[in-house]
């Protein structure tokens, strides 16, 4: 079962998350959002929350993949709410 923290937006972050980790593959906002039904400006924002709490890891500008602690929280290893922003 998943533990999202307070910070996510459901079921937004997840289906981020879940077409990452289905995809494999590095993809731009303009292409989750296709494929979540949700604008590239709304995916962006979210992506941008995301990476903060390292769930995501932009590989460069506009391009994002999964990271192993996204993966985890998709399998319910991981306890969203015990994460903290890192506010660069």
């Amino acid at each position: 079962m998943r533990k999202p923290g307070k910070w996510m937006q459901l079921p937004s972050d997840e289906r981020i998350l879940e077409v990452l980790h289905s995809s494999g593959l590095v993809l731009s906002p303009a292409v989750i959002g296709k494929n979540i039904n949700k604008s590239r400006e709304q995916v962006n924002r979210r992506l941008s929350v995301l990476v903060d709490y390292g769930l995501v890891t932009r590989v460069e500008r506009g391009y994002y993949e999964i990271a192993d602690p996204g993966m985890q929280y998709l399998e319910g290893e991981l306890d969203a709410s015990e994460l903290e922003a890192d506010d660069e």
